[in-house]
């Protein structure tokens, strides 16, 4: 063999063995690229999950929210409703709240202007006592539902 096809084949040879270590390299950078890629991906599932949840429950809050604003705007009648239902008769309540003002004034020392004052002071108390009871337990079951919501039960 002549010295010029040695010197081609340890060319070759050397450029066969640093091309082996290149393919080599390169495939176990794809190997890693491929596992980085899955773990990316399932962090993205992860991430659209937690959003998809975060969305859910802010539109179960927002719901819960909508729906004590608007018992919050139907409970300002109620005191109206209350009077106009104790006046016609449709409505008693217990003794000692149809009764609390009377001990204040004597009916027989009372003036006419004064009883009807009283009265109607007394329906106007009677009805915003109804009132705050209803806005109370309105607030109880947004809270009880915000709980409920957070604990991923189903509203009862």
């Amino acid at each position: 063999m002549t010295r010029v096809h040695i010197v081609v084949g340890l060319l070759l040879f050397i450029a066969g063995f640093f091309l082996g270590r290149e393919w080599r390299d390169r495939s176990a950078d794809i190997a890693a690229g491929k596992q980085e890629v899955k773990q990316l991906t399932r962090q993205v599932l992860a991430e659209q999950g937690a959003r998809a949840l975060e969305q859910t429950k802010g539109q179960e809050l927002a719901k819960i929210g909508a729906e004590h604003e608007e018992d919050r705007e139907a409970a300002e009648a109620i005191p109206a409703a209350v009077v106009a239902d104790l006046r016609a008769g449709n409505l008693q309540l217990r003794r000692q709240w149809a009764a609390c003002e009377t001990n204040r004034v004597s009916e027989s020392a009372a003036g006419a202007a004064e009883r009807d004052a009283l009265a109607e002071l007394r329906a106007k108390d009677q009805g915003d006592l109804v009132r705050i009871g209803r806005e109370a337990d309105d607030q109880i079951r947004a809270c009880q539902a915000v709980v409920r919501s957070d604990r991923n039960q189903p509203s009862s």
